[in-house]
């Protein structure tokens, strides 16, 4: 066999095995994505249900305080805006739908197996609801007591006793017909701003000046306090005319005996405070 044959059997020996190298690499990559997957979702798609209806709708506060979506069963707001007319009642279940129940959807709020609904032991509403209504157990037979203004906490109620319950008056008059005549006298060079509580608006007495307030209906309480922010004492003094009250306003130094206020009941007791 002569060089030049040998030569060309050798090319076209290696020629055929490029090839053949070739279709390899094409056919494995077409393998490879035929075993993949067609159907794959994406990483962060759920399969979960969201809730349309929760169970928060139809507990305090919400219950009474906002609308539910359309389609979920009607809470006492959403009733009351039916019952006006308001809100077409079109498509709304009375009740929730077994897949509705199955996710969870209220009307605990005054339900007869769960009246104590979990929320109402959870802030906020553990602190705006204790003591708005009685609360069950869960337990049967077991009831725990309704708490009462006499039961709450020092601060969660205020009551001011009447001023005869507080002190001894400061003086007595004798009301003429219900009615009483009080002078205050302003002995400081400081102006005082005073006020019949429930009669007039607040009014200015100037330093070194008086003003008589007539015919004031028993029981009646009169405010007045220094516009400087100093402190007062107040000295009532009675008069033989009957309904008669002065009361001189002067500078004191003393905290207790700074006074705010002037109160005369119907029997003419005069308290000061």
């Amino acid at each position: 066999m002569s060089a030049d044959s040998s030569n060309r059997k050798s090319a076209e020996i290696l020629t055929a095995i490029c090839g053949s190298l070739l279709m390899g690499a094409s056919v494995i990559p077409q393998a490879v994505l035929a075993q993949q997957p067609t159907n794959q979702q994406p990483i962060n798609q759920t399969n979960s249900q969201v809730n349309p209806c929760p169970r928060i709708f139809y507990e305090a506060p919400h219950n009474n305080q906002v609308k539910v979506p359309q389609g979920c069963p009607p809470n006492a707001f959403t009733q009351r805006l039916i019952d006006q007319g308001q809100l077409n009642q079109t498509n709304v279940p009375a009740t929730p739908t077994a897949e509705q129940t199955r996710l969870g959807v209220g009307g605990e709020a005054g339900s007869a197996t769960n009246p104590n609904p979990a929320i109402f032991n959870e802030a906020p509403y553990n602190r705006s609801q204790s003591g708005l209504q009685p609360q069950n157990s869960g337990q049967p037979g077991t009831t725990l007591p309704s708490v009462t203004p006499s039961t709450q906490t020092p601060g969660a109620q205020s009551v001011t006793p009447l001023p005869s319950q507080q002190q001894s008056p400061s003086a007595r008059i004798a009301v003429a017909n219900g009615r009483v005549n009080v002078r205050l006298v302003n002995d400081t060079a400081a102006r005082i701003t005073y006020q019949v509580i429930g009669d007039t608006a607040p009014r200015s007495l100037e330093g070194k000046s008086d003003v008589t307030l007539q015919g004031l209906t028993a029981p009646v309480t009169v405010t007045f306090q220094r516009e400087d922010g100093g402190l007062l004492q107040a000295t009532p003094q009675t008069s033989t005319a009957s309904g008669q009250l002065e009361v001189r306003l002067d500078e004191t130094t003393n905290q207790a005996q700074d006074r705010r206020a002037l109160r005369i009941e119907n029997n003419g007791s005069v308290f000061l405070n």
